[in-house]
Order: C-alpha cells, then structure tokens, then sequence
C-alpha cells in the first residue's frame, strides 16, 4: 500500500515527539528503570536525612507530629519485605482486581459481537445532518467497549460519510476524535473508571491508609464532559476539517482507492443488521434493564444490601459505589451473554467460558506491566519518598496561594503534553498519582478532582502523538480513501481537534472547580485531608 507522506515523519516537532518517544524504552521496563532509580534516590536521601513532618499521625509519646524520614531501600528490612511480600504486593495492588474483574464481562460483551453490531446500529441510520455528533456520540460512549471502538466505529464511520455524500476521512477524523480525543468522557463509568481509580487509591494509601476508591467518582464529570466535547467535535469537523478536505469524489467502496487492495475491504461493515443481530441487541437491553433493576432492588429493596444504614450519611452509600465494579462486571457479562444467545454464536456454557479465558489472554500484557508498576508504587512508598515529596510540595502550593482552578489547568497542561511522549494511560497515571494525589490531598483537592484533571489532559493530545498504538492504524484507514495520506497529513488533520477540546477541557475543569461542583456521588471538589 502507497504511504504516501510518510517522510515528514522526520520533520518539524512531532517527528520530534517520534524520535524523542521511541527512544524510550517499553513501559515495563520504564518502570523497571524508575525502580532502580528510587532505589538509588532512597540511598541518598536516607544519608542526607531527608524527612517531613507528617500530616496527620501522631507520636503517642510526645503528643506532637510524627517526623517521617526517607527509608533506604537497601536497608536489611526493605530487601526483606520486597522478596517476602512480592506475591502481596501484586495481588494487593487495587487496579489488578478491578480491571480483571471488569474486564471478565467486557470481554464476553465484545467477543460475543455485542459491541461492534451496537457502535454500528447507533451509526448507520444517522440522518446526513446529524451524521457528524451521531458518529462523535456513539465515538465516546464506545470507550466502554476499550479495542472495538477503534477496529469498528472508525473505519464504518468512513463509510457512512461516504455514502451520505461527505468526504469519508472526514468521518474517520470526528470517530478518531470522539474514540481518542474524547476519551474519559462517557455518560456512564467503565473500565478505565476501574483502572485509574484503582491506582489513585494505591497513591492514596501512601499517605492516607483509610482513604477508600469510588469507581464512580467522576460520574458526574464525565458525563457533563460527554456534552461539552460533543458540539466540540461537531464544529470542527464540519466548519474546520471537511472544508480544508475538500469534495469527495471516489468510489464509495474504500479498497477501489487504494493501489494495494488485496487487504479486506471494510465495506462488509456497513450491511444492514441481520434479525438475529437485531434479535441478540433486544435480549442484550432487557439483560441491561435485569441487572439494573437487581442493584436498585439490593440498593432499596427491603434489607437494602448495598446501602450501610448504621455508617454516617455520607458513608450509608459506600457499599453501593464499591459495588459497581462487580455491578459492571455482570451487567457486560449478561449482555453479551444474551446477544449472544440471540445470534447463535453462544450455544453453550463452555462457548462463554472461551470467551472469558480469551478476555483473560488479552491481559497478559497487562498483568506484566502491573506486576513492575505494583513494585514501583509499593517501594516509593517503602521509601517515604512520596510522603516526604508530597508534603513538601504541599507547602509549596499553599505559600504560592495560587487559586485551586488555576492549579488544576495547570496539572491538565503538564499531563497533556506528558502524553506527547508517553502514551498509556495507566503507565502515565502509575507514574504521576503517587506525587499529584497525595500532595493535592494535602492542600484539600480531593483525590477525585485530580483524578478528573488527568483525565482531561490525558485525552486531549492522544490524537496528535504518532506514539499512540492505534495512530498508524488510523492512517491505514485514511489511506483507504486516499493512498497519499501521510502521518503529517493525519496530524495537521487532528491537531485543531487536539487544541479545541484541550481548550474545553481546560474550561470544564476551571468551572468546575470555581463553582465546587461534586464530580460524582459522594466526591466533592474539595475535602479535608482523611483523618487515620
């Protein structure tokens, strides 16, 4: 296949970013390198006595502050605790649990087709006039369906542009933008709620033993979010990006514009939905509508199981919110399930165990990667690195009285374009939390508006890095419609949608945090310092 292009990849800034990026090693190893150089960094600061004085703990000797000193980890009880508890410090590290268990239903959910045949049915009848925010819409929501929102949204999103008459990579950037650029807004939490907010508690913990996750803590945000991106995406695409692409006139089937067509054409995506796939989505929403109704039962159905009527108001809830991530779980599972039943594809139990060994298969990668990041985070906080780093930024941030909106743009500028150059969202959020959470907790940001500053400056520029995994597999698409589109063509085509939504983004969060919005149930913008 023609790339054409593809020699800017040397050039300018973002071939830059390129070269800049894959010089780094692989984020395992990246944390491998970073546990080596904490080990080093302990040594030191052990020598040189570097301390804090903690927030909350008291000495109940001496009634005053207890003083926390940086631990070597080389000392005799460090190397011990890392080789003793190494099985415990993985399976202890909060995001394994939560993703794993997420991702055992999501996984029946997209290998049961549940997924791709739902992204298609939302898009493929689209009135031409709301072809773009239907495509940006069904973009966003489908993050919850990780991988397949990528490999089945983007490419029939071309499609449907062309047949409607528009320039199809038109149509390629508004899904690229709405799956990638919009990527933590949703109208409902999901898998990547359970990743982030599992490790914003593992940083948490370093200072504040007691503080406890609630998976949906950005709820709120990130539904409002869902809306504030939606006439975002929409403007540009049609008054920035189809103008500049001009008029398409090529065939509506994408393999006639390619040199190379012995690939599979994707035209096959864009067929009307069989009745069994129709028949699976139906089962697949009455699945959906069962299991909400079980957690409204179990939440204020007699006993009201999820609910802790003898914890104070703010806490009655809190079995209820650590409940979601098995809620999720077996609302993906039922569904897929059902649609499943409903196409044929699922005719036995053991066809759904396959399919939820095979979901497993695909965290491996996963498993690696926690594993070091587990290490990295439990002896950063062995050291007293974190604390001592934390609480002397804190005081840093309260001697500045720089105003807390202000504070967050800055953390969503920082982590925008950190994600330049390193792409994973949970490599990223391993290595950031541990410091931002912790030393904003001090100040009285809640864990949850950090996490929501993160989240903002983490989708902006995904679509603008050639590091992100899905970018050259996003040029394959637009080359299917025009075999000289090059990766600086797909960057000068994403970057107005990178700086527009980075600009609302930053505009959500500064509100948001001005006005004191709660960013989900029982998450406030601001709050004391948890007492231990």
């Amino acid at each position: 296949m023609t790339n054409g292009g593809t020699q800017s990849l040397n050039k300018g800034f973002f071939g830059w970013i390129e070269r800049t990026g894959n010089k780094l090693p692989d984020p395992v190893f990246l944390f491998f390198y970073l546990i080596l150089f904490v080990v080093a960094l302990s040594v030191v600061a052990d020598l040189l006595g570097w301390a804090a004085v903690h927030p909350i703990e008291v000495d109940p000797e001496t009634g005053e502050r207890r003083v926390i000193a940086a631990t070597s980890l080389f000392s005799a009880e460090n190397i011990r605790r890392l080789w003793v508890e190494m099985p415990k410090t993985f399976t202890h590290f909060h995001p394994l649990g939560y993703v794993l268990v997420v991702m055992l239903g999501a996984g029946v959910a997209e290998r049961s087709g549940l997924f791709g045949t739902a992204m298609r049915a939302g898009v493929r009848n689209a009135p031409t006039f709301l072809l773009t925010p239907i495509v940006a819409l069904v973009a966003m929501l489908g993050n919850l369906a990780a991988d397949a929102a990528y490999v089945v949204l983007i490419p029939l999103a071309g499609i449907i542009f062309a047949a409607a008459g528009r320039n199809p990579i038109a149509g390629i950037a508004a899904a690229f933008a709405g799956v990638s650029g919009g990527f933590s807004a949703n109208l409902f939490p999901g898998q990547l709620d359970a990743l982030l907010f599992g490790i914003t508690q593992a940083a948490a913990e370093t200072v504040f033993p007691n503080w406890e996750a609630n998976i949906a803590g950005n709820w709120y945000f990130i539904f409002v979010m869902t809306f504030v991106f939606l006439p975002v995406i929409w403007y540009v695409t049609d008054r920035i990006i189809e103008p500049r692409l001009g008029t398409y006139s090529g065939s509506i089937n994408p393999s006639a514009n390619v040199a190379d067509d012995s690939e599979p054409a994707e035209d096959a995506q864009d067929r009307p939905l069989e009745e069994g796939e129709k028949r699976g989505l139906r089962y697949a929403g009455l699945a959906t509508l069962g299991v909400i109704a079980l957690w409204l039962l179990m939440t204020f159905g007699p006993g009201t199981a999820l609910i802790d009527e003898t914890a104070s108001a703010e806490a009655q809830f809190t079995p209820f919110y650590q409940s979601l991530v098995g809620g999720f779980f077996l609302l993906f599972l039922l569904a897929g399930w059902a649609y499943g039943k409903g196409v044929g594809n699922i005719k036995s139990h053991r066809d759904l165990v396959k399919m939820m060994s095979d979901s497993m298969a695909d965290m491996a990668y996963f498993l690696v990667l926690a594993f070091m990041v587990a290490h990295f985070v439990a002896m950063f906080g062995w050291s007293n690195l974190g604390l001592i780093t934390a609480v002397h930024g804190a005081e840093i941030l309260q001697s500045l009285d720089m105003p807390a909106p202000i504070l967050l743009a800055l953390v969503v500028i920082f982590v925008a374009v950190m994600n330049l150059f390193v792409g994973s969202a949970s490599a990223k959020w391993a290595l950031l939390a541990p410091i931002l959470v912790p030393m904003l907790m001090l100040i009285g940001v809640s864990a949850e508006t950090t996490t929501a500053a993160y989240r903002v400056g983490d989708s902006a520029t995904n679509i603008i890095t050639p590091l992100m995994v899905y970018f050259p597999l996003i040029l394959v698409f637009c080359q299917r419609w025009n075999k000289d589109f090059g990766i600086g063509n797909l960057t000068a085509m994403m970057l107005p949608y990178a700086l527009w939504l980075l600009g609302a983004g930053l505009a959500l969060i500064m509100l948001w945090v001005a006005f004191e919005i709660p960013l989900g149930p029982s998450s406030p913008v601001f709050a004391p310092p948890p007492t231990s």
